[in-house]
């Protein structure tokens, strides 16, 4: 509920601290006393958009603070979680306006932003009035709150989830469509393309492995004629080899060779395995042994490098070109199965959400009729005795796809009214004329309020325009509806105001001279004799009379016999 507000320097008032009670609560006033400047200070503290003409004249900035006790379990207590606020037994919201029509926000002293304030807002307070564009009259939500009247919110989320996975289904059968619809055209080519692939069999990193082997031979090449004269020198006659050998083996032969002779012995071997080696390393270079060929070589770079143009990729993307290429001839091939299987899936999902979502659509069907039943009751009394009110529920049409529903079923509904008889039911605000419309919302919001309110409604001057015993039902209403939920009012009402918990008077007193003279907005919380003070001058105008307070004593003690027992 909420607690307090304080209002600094907005329009005429200069400072202004009220505290709430629960149950309802009426702001009464002379007109122009400051009752209008209340309920636009409370929306710039929920996030609506400041004007810089909110300020009172000689400041440079205006302030209204809000303070709310909350229950855990509130909605707003999970978004204020999301967003990092720690659990707190007040909820403060606070809004400061520039004369530059500049705004700041605050969440227990935290700056925010406007647009998370306005969403917190929104779910704390609920203003209704005779031009009222929100809650209840924007079509978007009805359907929601049929579901909460009908206790259904929790099939709609089985619906929704259901929804999204036959949607995840159909998602991807229209793939696999595309996708071997494509492949299809392609086949051809892309059966030329893995043949040709297939026969040069491209490998990772080769173009760069046979551009170094390449650049290896070239530069033996160039070192031949080096390596033919070390081959004609290891294989002339004046080479030593000969003699090294026999001297060597004449060294084998003697008889316990001295230790001295030991290591020539050793060297000579060295010697002749060493130049053995360099004769075959360097005739088999010669003789290009190695099995590598420049011109293999240079062909086969030649032929990669023609096949990569041809794709327009690199040398190195052809591996994954041909592994990508054979991947979708092999989806021509299991295309169709794997297609059959997955619409198979879809159908299956489809016949799953098709069955959750018409058993959702009957009990919205019985909801709707409960509910109309339930608004229907309450409209006599306020005078709408001669009206309707229709839930209209209309099955959503068929996407370009061919599926039909949504995340919240397969319809949507829409509240519409039939003022008169014979008359077509249409849209709220519409049909309604601004004392009807505020009637239906208020007959309306007292059916929906154990189920599907904000902890704090207001409601400005839903009375005017009519009086005597609709007035009265409507202030019986407000003060049922108080028993719930806090209910904030401004009227002009007697009727109303004596079936007030709490009552406001507000006035504006001036004072100053001549041009020094300032005008400012007062509210005073009245006591029992206030209140018949009050709602004697409401009943009687300027001059107050003894039949006016006995009037005001018996709507007030009519209030206390059993106005919210009113049915």
């Amino acid at each position: 509920m909420l607690v307090a507000l304080s209002i600094r320097d907005i329009v005429l008032i200069d400072k202004l601290d009220l505290g709430f009670e629960k149950g309802f609560t009426v702001f009464t006033g002379e007109t122009g006393a400051g009752k209008s400047i209340i309920l636009d200070s409370l929306s710039l503290a929920l996030g609506a958009r400041g004007d810089g003409g909110l300020v009172r004249r000689g400041a440079t900035s205006a302030s209204v603070t809000a303070s709310f006790d909350l229950n855990d379990a509130h909605p707003a207590m999970a978004l204020l979680a999301e967003q990092g606020f720690d659990s707190e037994d007040t909820l403060i919201l606070r809004r400061v306006q520039g004369e530059d029509g500049r705004t700041k926000a605050f969440i227990n002293d935290r700056p925010v932003s406007t647009g998370l304030l306005k969403q917190l807002g929104k779910m704390l307070v609920e203003i209704h009035g005779q031009h009222d564009d929100r809650a209840l009259l924007d079509p978007a939500t009805h359907r929601h709150l049929l579901d909460q009247f009908g206790g259904l919110i929790g099939e709609v989320q089985d619906v929704s989830r259901l929804w999204e996975a036959w949607r995840e289904k159909n998602k991807a059968v229209d793939e696999l469509e595309k996708a071997l619809a494509v492949a299809e055209r392609e086949k051809d080519y892309l059966t030329a393309a893995c043949e040709e692939l297939n026969q040069l069999a491209p490998q990772p990193g080769e173009e760069d492995d046979l551009a170094t082997r390449r650049a290896s031979i070239v530069a033996a090449q160039k070192a031949r004629a080096d390596l033919e004269d070390i081959a004609d020198a290891l294989n002339a006659p004046q080479f030593p080899a000969a003699k090294l050998s026999a001297a060597l083996r004449r060294l084998e032969r003697t008889p316990n060779i001295p230790d001295a002779l030991k290591p020539i012995q050793s060297a000579l071997e060295r010697v002749l395995i060493e130049a053995e080696e360099a004769r075959e390393l360097v005739e088999a270079q010669l003789r290009g042994e190695s099995g590598d060929n420049v011109e293999a070589i240079e062909e086969r770079l030649f032929r990669l490098r023609a096949v990569a143009r041809k794709y327009r990729v690199s040398v190195n993307d052809l591996p994954a070109v041909h592994a990508r290429f054979r991947e979708d001839l092999g989806r021509i091939e299991t295309g169709e199965e794997d297609l059959a299987a997955a619409r198979k899936a879809a159908a299956e999902f489809g016949a799953v959400y098709a069955r959750a979502a018409d058993a959702l659509s009957e009990k919205r069907r019985a909801t709707a009729a409960l509910l109309d039943a339930a608004v229907q009751a309450e409209l006599a009394p306020l005078k709408l005795d001669k009206a309707r009110f229709v839930t209209e529920i209309e099955p959503l049409p068929e996407d370009r796809s061919g599926l039909r529903g949504g995340p919240f079923g397969r319809e949507q509904a829409m509240f519409y009214v039939q003022t008169n008889p014979g008359a077509k039911p249409g849209p709220l605000m519409k049909v309604a004329s601004g004392g009807e419309l505020a009637r239906f919302l208020l007959a309306l919001k007292v059916v929906l309020a154990e189920k599907a309110t904000a902890p704090v409604l207001v409601f400005d001057e839903i009375d005017t325009g009519v009086g005597g015993a609709t007035a009265a039902a409507i202030g019986e209403r407000q003060a049922r509806l108080g028993t719930r939920a806090q209910v904030l009012a401004v009227t002009h009402s007697p009727q109303v105001a004596a079936n007030a918990d709490q009552h406001i008077r507000l006035h504006k007193a001036a004072r100053g001279e001549g041009d020094a003279i300032v005008v400012t907005t007062s509210a005073e919380v009245l006591s029992m004799e206030g209140r018949r003070e009050e709602i004697a001058r409401m009943l009687a105008g300027k001059e107050v009379t003894a039949e006016a307070r006995a009037a005001a004593e018996s709507l007030i003690g009519a209030r206390h016999v059993g106005a919210h027992h009113v049915a």
